[in-house]
């Protein structure tokens, strides 16, 4: 697919779509957020924030949103998806992918460069350029548009791990980009999978529940927001 005609949202429809959702419940610390936009090639095209200033939010978690988009994006492919809470199992010692989360780092040039005062601005210093970075817990999502193509990926990141699934589950929803093909969930989605006993995953995508809220949040997906069938 020629990147040109891929679509994304622009600057000022994420941030408002990730600030209505962060006003919501979604299981955390009700803290701000950090939202992270790549294409399938891993060049960051959007970099938003749900506050009224880049204070707002953790400082760290504007790079870790940018990882967790790399990461979905790198690990899911047109037929497959896998969200960064999938992962967190798999890559434990002993786990099928245990080494992953060492593997592709981040580029600190362009996590750390440029201007503070562009961050979270259209002109963020991280667009345009390759973040990469790996990250294994709640929050990262690869995008699919209303033909089913796989586009990028949507990373999050600035409350619990639990709630950043949620919030970017919710915010791909609204975005119109959750056209999701198949994954591991026993939904047979990307949604994050609670399965973890006495530290064992029993399907080995399992992610660590955060809260008892998360959990039902994240469980209520399938009957509210449901990933949709590609037209």
């Amino acid at each position: 697919m020629d990147a040109a005609s891929v679509k994304f949202p622009t600057h000022s429809e994420l941030q408002k779509v990730l600030k209505d959702i962060v006003s919501e419940k979604n299981g955390g610390f009700n803290l701000n957020m950090w939202a992270t936009i790549v294409d399938r090639d891993g060049v960051v095209k959007l970099v938003a924030f749900s506050g009224k200033d880049r204070g707002d939010q953790w400082p760290g978690s504007r790079v870790i949103s940018a990882q967790k988009a790399n990461t979905a994006n790198a690990f899911s492919l047109p037929d497959l998806s896998l969200s960064t809470a999938n992962l967190f199992s798999a890559v434990q010692p002993g786990g099928s992918l245990y080494g992953l989360q060492h593997s592709n780092p981040v580029d600190t040039n362009v996590a750390y460069g440029g201007s503070s005062n562009q961050i979270g601005t259209e002109d963020d210093p991280m667009v345009g350029k390759k973040i990469g970075g790996i990250n294994v817990f709640g929050g990262g999502l690869a995008l699919y548009n209303k033909e089913g193509k796989l586009i990028g990926a949507l990373g999050v990141s600035g409350d619990s791990s639990c709630a950043d699934h949620n919030i970017a589950w919710k915010l791909r929803h609204n975005l119109q980009l959750d056209y999701v093909p198949s994954g591991v969930s026993p939904n047979k989605d990307d949604n994050i999978v609670y399965d973890i006993v006495d530290g064992v995953s029993a399907s080995g995508w399992g992610h660590p529940a955060c809260s008892p809220e998360s959990v039902d949040i994240a469980t209520s997906f399938s009957k509210i927001y449901s990933v949709r069938t590609k037209k």
